[in-house]
């Protein structure tokens, strides 16, 4: 499959907001000056951002990072859902990962919050975890220590 336009934005700039806009040129060759506006395309501090955030992708090892960092969280989350009844399943691939419960999740949530780790539940029941690309096997271990002490707290 070829798109004929592809849109770029959010982890473009690394964090910085810009957008873009790919096209293929036979589809480019339609639009003339002052046809296409975008609020954050094209100013120069987001181009930088852009430009750094794509080289410490294809440079920085980042991918290969975020597919081993990925892969270790995810077992670990294995690990620490056999030691709960309440969870039903861990499931998704590299670092966009859940842990599905057959209990409401807010608890854990606001738990795991008050010692500092961010975390959301998505259909009340789906721990989501999106941690950074540049995420540790360390950042990992000490994640996992405060889910493990609020769902012993909450569930068990």
């Amino acid at each position: 499959m070829e798109p004929d336009i592809l849109t770029l934005a959010k982890a473009l700039g690394g964090g910085f907001p810009i957008g873009a806009m790919l096209a293929r040129e036979d589809v480019a060759g339609a639009f003339q000056p002052g046809d296409h506006a975008s609020t954050f395309g094209g100013n120069p501090l987001a181009c930088a951002a852009a430009l750094a955030a794509m080289e410490e992708m294809l440079l920085g090892g980042v991918v290969e990072n975020a597919a081993s960092v990925g892969a270790y969280l995810y077992d670990q989350l294995k690990v620490l859902a056999s030691k709960y009844p309440c969870v039903k399943e861990v499931r998704g691939l590299g670092l966009l990962l859940g842990m599905e419960l057959s209990l409401e999740g807010k608890e854990i949530v606001n738990g795991c919050l008050e010692k500092g780790l961010l975390i959301n539940c998505v259909n009340n029941k789906v721990l989501r975890f999106i941690p950074p690309l540049t995420i540790t096997r360390g950042d990992v271990d000490s994640a996992l220590a405060i889910l493990d002490q609020v769902m012993e707290r909450t569930t068990g």
